[in-house]
Formats: C-alpha cells, sequence, structure tokens
C-alpha cells in the first residue's frame, strides 16, 4: 500500500531525517519519501504496518498531520 501524508512542522532536512528515522522503525514500512517543499510524506508499506501507525509515528515525532 502507499499513503501520502501531509505533514505541518517540517523545516529542515534534520526534519526529514527525524521522520525517516521514526517511521522507518515500523515493520512493514518499505519506502519513505519526504517533500520538505510541499509538507508531503508518501510512504509504501505492507503487513504489519498500517496508516495509523504510521501517523502516531509522525506524531510522535513532533509533528502535525494536516486532513
Amino acid at each position: 500500500m502507499k499513503k501520502e501524508f501531509k505533514v505541518a512542522g517540517m523545516s529542515c532536512q534534520k526534519c526529514v531525517d527525524k521522520i525517516e528515522k521514526f517511521v522507518g522503525e515500523i515493520d512493514g514500512v518499505e519506502l519513505i519519501e519526504v517533500d520538505l517543499t510541499k509538507k508531503i510524506v508518501n510512504v509504501q508499506f505492507e503487513f504489519p504496518a498500517n496508516e495509523k501507525m504510521i501517523s502516531d509515528a509522525i506524531l510522535d515525532a513532533g509533528f502535525e498531520i494536516i486532513s
């Protein structure tokens, strides 16, 4: 599966690295693409990962998801 998250609060490469670290620790996450200028995080994943686990990881990293 692939899911796009709109994320507020990203401003630099350190933010990108932090999101990649938190989301990357989830079992089942295959690919993370962070577009800093568009404030978008694309995640490709399979079971056991799910959208809630990924959004929780982004929130735990200190960022906000825009719906």
